[in-house]
């Protein structure tokens, strides 16, 4: 009798339907309060109006045309090109210490490995906003003063470390057999690097290429506190766009940076996708 009782609790659909109500009832909310602010953004964008206003007025690309105008949006032009630098630059620094970084953890020891990665992740942890403020009082303290290069290396201080986790997840699946056969085999360290560690490293590296070079071309608290007059970047003159005059541009720059953003994840999905099975 009771192991009856048990089947019948536990064939219950009551439960089961209240699990699943509350599953897509509240993942649904979460995404449409995720994929509301694209689109609101990308529909402001294509108005006809003279300013940010939704529902939109009407269906034009005026915007999209005053964008690219070097005449009319050449001050939008130079702080994209700035924050393009700096980005690309970010990524490259980033892979300098976070590829080596990778290789070195991968064969230390665990417990040395868990004494020195939190260290190395701090920076994900520390708001930039504060880390901005800090690196600008000590560069003024040693004599530097706000510069592209400074940014730079504040991007590479403060989302090197997305590079260094995503190469570290792919360098622990990794059999550290296939270096040593490969050493077996006559190959020197260089040609071993190069042929055998850093193709399996890949995946990681380009991932983590991705996420640095969009955490940095995003950013504003590094940017804000390191960045001198001249290296404007595309953030800061978005937030000057809409204090002067809540200027249609700024989503017309969303909309474009919306649409690179899907296109190189679906690149990065198609690339980086494992081979399928025969």
């Amino acid at each position: 009798m009771r192991d009856t009782d048990k089947s019948q609790i536990g064939e219950n659909p009551i439960p089961a339907f209240l699990y699943k109500a509350f599953v897509f009832g509240f993942g649904g909310l979460c995404v449409i309060y995720l994929v509301a602010p694209i689109f609101i953004a990308l529909t402001m964008s294509f108005t006809s109006g003279q300013s940010l206003k939704y529902p939109p007025e009407g269906f034009s690309l005026r915007w999209y045309e005053a964008l690219l105008d070097p005449v009319r949006s050449a001050t939008e032009h130079v702080a994209a090109w700035n924050s393009l630098k700096i980005a690309g630059l970010a990524v490259l620094g980033s892979l300098l210490f976070a590829v080596p970084a990778t290789i070195g953890m991968s064969r230390m020891r665990r417990g040395t490995v868990g004494a020195i990665e939190p260290l190395l992740l701090a920076p994900l942890v520390l708001p930039s906003l504060v880390y901005g403020l800090a690196a600008l009082i000590v560069a003024n303290f040693v004599g530097f003063q706000p510069s592209l290069w400074l940014t730079v290396t504040g991007h590479i201080v403060v989302f090197g470390p997305l590079m260094y986790r995503a190469a570290s997840v792919v360098a622990q699946g990794l059999n550290p057999s296939l270096a040593e056969a490969s050493t077996v085999m006559g190959a020197t360290w260089f040609t071993t690097l190069r042929r055998v560690i850093l193709p399996l490293l890949m995946p990681g590296i380009l991932a983590g290429a991705f996420l640095v070079f969009i955490q940095s071309l995003d950013n504003v608290s590094v940017s804000l506190f390191l960045a001198d007059a001249q290296t404007t970047v595309l953030p800061l003159r978005m937030f000057a766009l809409i204090e002067e005059s809540l200027d249609v541009r700024v989503a017309a720059i969303s909309g474009i940076l919306i649409g690179l953003t899907l296109i190189v994840m679906l690149v990065a999905r198609r690339v980086l996708a494992p081979p399928k099975q025969a």
